[in-house]
């Protein structure tokens, strides 16, 4: 009987130290966000010289800045909900495998932008960052074999699927080239960091 308790505390514990881990590191990702904008906003927008122009070489060096970087507070706050609810449930893993997934997703959607965004353009924000989440949260339970993750992705699925429309090419200065390698990205990421190389596949749990 102790020994049971003490399995279904440790677990419980480890549960609510990945959640309060998850909640740190993309409470401080948005945090760094919404400081860069506010710096952008009082020199005068300087800083959204880090977006990507595309097929300039010298800009290659802007492919990761420009996720950080966003056009107004407006752009910044529809960026904002959906990363704190994606990146949270994506940094449940663990905070290195997000981290990972979000820089695989970031220079996936960037090197995305610069190679096929229309000429004189100038790309930046999250949003690349957040349909990469949502892909990779969609198949990471099928990646890795595990039933929990599959009906975490059909919750996300369900809560953010309309995001999907953002990915076909439409007017009005949106990004659907960032929207679309971001989600390419995601799927990559959920394959990339699923388990070590020559790992047996696990059986579903």
């Amino acid at each position: 009987m102790a020994g049971g308790n003490g399995t279904g505390t440790g677990a419980g514990t480890g549960v609510g130290t990945n959640a309060k881990s998850a909640a740190k590191v993309t409470l401080l990702l948005v945090g760094v966000l919404w400081l860069l904008e506010v710096v952008d906003q009082l020199s005068g927008n300087a800083l959204d010289t880090f977006g990507i122009q595309p097929r300039r070489q010298d800009e290659l060096v802007d492919i990761v800045p420009a996720a950080f970087m966003h056009f107004g507070f407006g752009h910044l706050m529809a960026n904002t909900l959906p990363l704190l609810v994606l990146g949270f449930l994506a940094a449940l893993r663990g905070t290195g495998r997000f981290l990972a997934v979000a820089l695989i997703i970031v220079l996936t959607s960037g090197l995305g932008v610069w190679l096929v965004a229309p000429a004189g353009s100038n790309t930046a924000g999250a949003s690349g960052l957040v349909f990469g989440l949502f892909g990779y949260l969609l198949v990471r339970g099928f990646v890795d074999r595990r039933i929990t993750d599959v009906a975490l992705g059909g919750v996300v699925a369900v809560l953010y699927g309309s995001i999907l429309w953002g990915v076909l090419p439409q007017d009005g200065g949106i990004s659907w080239q960032g929207h679309l390698f971001g989600l390419l990205g995601g799927i990559l990421a959920a394959y990339a960091t699923s388990r070590a190389p020559g790992t047996p596949k696990p059986g579903w749990h």
